[in-house]
């Protein structure tokens, strides 16, 4: 791939990597409930889902996603069910997004956050289409080329990431209006709504 060529994919590709989704609602979330750190975590864990996405869409995954109505659909209600029982567990938890200096402490381990957002990544048929329509266009038509394929992976990972970093950082000054109970608690709300609402709006979409 000639730099020219890897200059038109970042170009197209930054769009839908900034693009409002279930991973930049889980960076907001994981900033606002455990601070910076905690969502660098969960930042590798969606960047190490995107590569592994564009990998199996350069093997034939993607395809497989966009011809079979039964793939498409399980894959589609397991995101769901995730989706919606993240934004049912931070609707409940009364204590997300206080902000007391014991509130910053990580409650889950670093793993834990990386495996919540890989499982988020690698779930989410919104991402996997992205790449299955997006990737190909830069892919040569002979077979697979797995130097091209680590490239366009990981460039694209490494975009998601740079967007969740910046919200880790302005988490930080995001935090500072949470000072009353009331605007806590209608943040938790909200947050937790809009996990439920994409879960909902992603187990009746279609392709």
């Amino acid at each position: 791939m000639s730099f020219d060529l890897w200059l038109v994919f970042v170009a197209v590709s930054l769009l839908p990597a900034i693009s409002p989704g279930p991973g930049v609602m889980l960076a907001i979330s994981n900033t606002l409930r455990f601070g910076r750190n905690a969502t660098l975590a969960s930042a590798s864990g969606n960047a190490a889902g995107l590569v592994i996405i564009g990998y199996a869409v350069a093997f034939g995954f993607g395809a497989l996603m966009a011809t079979s109505a039964f793939a498409f659909t399980v894959l589609k209600f397991i995101g769901a069910a995730y989706l919606i029982y993240l934004g049912l567990k931070v609707w409940r938890d009364k204590s997300s997004f206080e902000v007391t200096s014991g509130a910053l402490a990580t409650r889950k381990s670093p793993w834990k956050l990386f495996l919540e957002a890989f499982l988020v990544s690698v779930t989410n048929p919104k991402a996997i289409l992205v790449i299955t329509a997006l990737f190909p266009q830069f892919m040569r038509a002979q077979g697979i080329d797995l130097v091209e394929t680590s490239i366009l992976s990981f460039t694209y990972a490494a975009l998601c990431y740079a967007n969740h970093a910046m919200i880790a950082f302005a988490g930080n000054h995001l935090r500072r209006f949470l000072t009353s109970a009331r605007r806590i608690r209608w943040v938790r709300r909200v947050t937790g709504g809009l996990f439920v609402g994409f879960g909902s709006a992603l187990a009746t979409a279609s392709r």
